[in-house]
């Protein structure tokens, strides 16, 4: 799997997202401008020891991206989405992009890609949830549709024994 984060402004969020990628065995694709320096000190405070570990690339802006991949199967995750993420079957290999926090996804790249557009399920009237959250939401159900690839399913004690 691979989540883009098209021109993301809070280094604690990208951190946080990179040690989510870096456990679910995705990559992580930034889009710039970035609103931080990728050294800065709460990347790697949120990241923790995990940042060294993340598949991470870095694009000048989207259409370098597209060149770069122009035949990724982008999933948009926006507030004004017509469908859910659990409405939609994500492959093994799609590319799921999330907006900055500020604005989200430029709209002109909702228009164009309006059936690849995906929500998660908020209470009527609010605006969104963290970024962060968000990410691990819809990734989480990306990788349990595809069966959990390379992930640890069973977990173990570390003093004890399970009893069954």
């Amino acid at each position: 799997m691979n989540i883009i984060l098209h021109e993301p402004e809070i280094p604690q969020n990208t951190g946080n997202i990179g040690r989510t990628c870096v456990n679910a065995h995705a990559s992580l694709h930034l889009i710039e401008p970035l609103g931080f320096i990728l050294s800065d000190k709460n990347i790697k405070r949120a990241g923790m020891d995990y940042w060294d570990r993340l598949d991470v690339h870095r694009y000048m802006n989207f259409e370098k991206f597209k060149e770069e991949h122009p035949d990724a199967n982008i999933w948009y995750a926006t507030t004004k989405a017509h469908q859910t993420y659990t409405d939609v079957k994500f492959g093994p290999d799609d590319y799921i992009m999330f907006g900055k926090e500020s604005a989200g996804i430029p709209e002109e790249l909702l228009v164009d890609n309006e059936d690849h557009c995906i929500r998660i399920p908020m209470y009527k009237g609010e605006r969104s949830l963290n970024l962060c959250n968000s990410v691990a939401i819809v990734l989480y159900e990306a990788l349990r549709q595809n069966g959990f690839p390379e992930l640890e399913q069973n977990g173990e004690l570390h003093h004890e024994h399970w009893k069954h």
